[in-house]
């Protein structure tokens, strides 16, 4: 069985994954929050930009942890349609949920269901970027830990669709960022405490890129949507009434669906 490291270059994995999960998390709730407080092509835009914000920090935070992941005596690759796939599949699922409380009639039994679709987007988003690593041996879980990992990541995504439709103001999402981050990587290093290995001998270099070759075109992509992020947000409509926004077209009157959502 080989040893395995989680943090292989210290606290710096960790710190920079739970920084990418909190800006996720941030610029998924406030997307949320703008959502709620619109009507028509801007809530629809607004809850797909969260879609996205959350998926990629979710995935983002999963890849920064994995570049610290190491086994000793084996060189690990990742299979790059896989790690692609999981990132569409972090999107697609999270905006399941993320939808479902933004047009639902029925906020707690949207509320349920949202946290459920997305949570296990979550655990299938971790668990394929799991199946995309390559080395020279097997690759086991603990069922027990594993089913523990994806109560995390449901009981994780029902408290961020919470924290959008009931908190209030820019201090408070600023505030409820960090705590999601920290449910994040929970769930993250939960599944990880799942993992054993059990190497074969071979000295074959697995197929794959190694993972710090994702490093650039991660940086690059998170930067860009980073930037795209803050100019979305300079452009919002205010919540005194409908404007022109550049980014999401021309804003509905300001009707929340849920009347807890109606002040910020």
């Amino acid at each position: 069985m080989g040893h395995i490291n989680h943090a292989v270059y210290g606290w710096v994995t960790p710190a920079i994954s739970y920084t990418a999960a909190c800006l996720g998390a941030l610029l998924a709730l406030r997307s949320t929050r703008w959502a709620l407080l619109t009507e028509g092509r801007t809530r629809r835009n607004w809850l797909a930009f969260a879609s996205v914000s959350l998926g990629v920090g979710i995935w983002s935070m999963h890849f920064i942890a994995m570049l610290g992941f190491a086994v000793s005596g084996a060189e690990i690759r990742f299979n790059v349609p896989l790690t692609v796939l999981s990132l569409i599949i972090a999107i697609v699922v999270v905006g399941v949920g993320i939808f479902t409380v933004g047009y639902s009639a029925h906020p707690r039994g949207s509320l349920l269901a949202g946290g459920v679709a997305t949570g296990l987007g979550v655990a299938a988003m971790h668990y394929l970027g799991m199946a995309a690593m390559r080395l020279p041996g097997t690759i086991s879980y603990d069922h027990v830990t594993v089913g523990a990992s994806v109560a995390i990541a449901i009981f994780a995504a029902t408290a961020a669709l919470w924290a959008a439709l009931n908190i209030q103001g820019t201090a408070a999402v600023l505030a409820a960022a960090p705590v999601m981050g920290v449910a994040v990587c929970a769930m993250h290093y939960t599944g990880m405490a799942a993992v054993s290995v059990h190497l074969n001998g071979s000295n074959d270099s697995p197929s794959g890129v190694v993972a710090l070759q994702f490093v650039f075109p991660l940086a690059v992509g998170l930067g860009t949507y980073v930037f795209s992020s803050a100019l979305a947000f300079a452009v919002a409509p205010s919540k005194e009434g409908p404007q022109q926004s550049v980014f999401l077209g021309p804003a509905a009157p300001l009707k929340p669906r849920y009347p807890a959502a109606a002040r910020r």
